[in-house]
């Protein structure tokens, strides 16, 4: 009769063989919010499989992420998208060498689904089980696109979760030099497209409006994003656009929407830019990368592009069809921990607010 204890002797003796192969191809499972995704991935860079189940149809409705919908549709779509990855690489349980998870951060109930199933296979399996940061995952989204990025280098993480300047310093390895004091970047643009009565997901939609408007119509400022630290705040520059709607309204004035927009993407991303390049610069590593679900923000891309040029900065950002959340990201991330000796027993939980450093 198998065990938990001889499981995880089991999964050392595999992890020890592929440290010393030096090779490990990785099945992933990505749940942390609405997206139930797995890929399979060989030796952190080669994507063999990729699959993702979105939810989007199904939270539009309610202009937002509902928890509940979303972990009782990943315990529906995990056993088939899990299926569907791997019939895509044209392999079976048997053909990979381990198996990786989101344990956090991510909606609890969310992560759960997945660390449950992937706990389930590694069990069934025998096969070494790593719980993967999210973050880490987004990052790794980097080394899918530019196969010879290596750390250390810069990155800045902004999405609807997360805003960090961070210190790659090794594959398993973070320092976290800034981030937000309040609202993520991707929250705040959601907030703001849903005030500006755009649908769900508001980013995507507030980045095609700003497209049509002057940037510089109108100044939206923060003041605490001005100092010299690598922090940010968002929240301030949320209020000053629903107080510039409701002055307006009040004065019966008609707002021009676009400029609205494109006046609001301009300030997020002149502070994350600035901020970021600035950081990259100091660490001296001469390589800034860009990861999280904000990084397809077109704008944004261009913004660091440029700035990191001028500073004779190497400048990093995903294919869009890893900026979002999925699998292979993960995979991506699991194989460098799985080569440093990172697997879990089966004991561990998910971790809602799990720190990057």
């Amino acid at each position: 009769m198998t065990t938990t204890m001889s499981y995880f002797e089991a999964a050392q003796e595999r992890l020890r063989a592929l440290q010393a192969r030096g090779e490990a191809t990785v099945l992933s499972i990505e749940t942390s919010c609405d997206e139930t995704a797995a890929a399979v991935v060989k030796n952190g860079r080669q994507v063999l499989s990729n699959a993702v189940y979105t939810q989007i149809p199904i939270h539009r409705q309610f202009g937002g992420v509902v928890p509940e919908l979303a972990s009782r549709n990943h315990v529906d779509q995990v056993g088939p998208v899990v299926e569907t990855a791997l019939l895509d690489a044209g392999m079976t349980l048997d053909d990979v060498d381990a198996i990786a998870v989101t344990g956090g951060p991510g909606l609890v109930g969310a992560l759960l689904v997945g660390v449950s199933y992937a706990k389930g296979l590694a069990f069934a399996t025998g096969k070494p089980l790593v719980n993967t940061h999210h973050i880490l995952g987004h990052i790794a989204a980097n080394y899918l696109t530019f196969p010879d990025l290596v750390p250390p280098f810069t990155c800045l993480v902004a999405s609807g979760g997360h805003s960090h300047i961070i210190e790659v310093a090794d594959y398993d390895r973070c320092v976290l030099l800034g981030r937000t004091r309040d609202d993520a970047a991707g929250e705040a643009y959601d907030k703001v497209a849903r005030v500006l009565e755009l649908p769900y997901p508001g980013g995507p939609e507030l980045e095609k409006l700003a497209q049509a408007g002057d940037p510089r119509a109108i100044r939206f400022h923060s003041a605490f994003n001005e100092g010299e630290g690598f922090d940010m705040s968002f929240s301030g520059l949320k209020t000053a656009v629903i107080n510039h709607l409701s002055n307006a309204k009040q004065r019966g004035e008609t707002v021009n929407r676009a400029d609205v927009a494109a006046s609001f993407q301009y300030a997020v991303n002149t502070i994350l830019s600035d901020k970021a390049v600035r950081a990259a610069v100091e660490n001296g590593h001469g390589t800034l990368a860009l990861a999280g679900g904000v990084s397809a923000n077109k704008n944004l891309r261009q913004m660091l592009a440029q700035k990191a040029e001028k500073r004779g900065i190497r400048f990093c950002c995903p294919d869009f069809k890893y900026c979002t959340d999925n699998g292979a990201m993960i995979g991506s991330a699991a194989f460098y921990l799985l080569m440093k000796g990172h697997i879990a027993d089966l004991s561990f939980n998910a971790v809602p607010y799990l720190p990057i450093a």
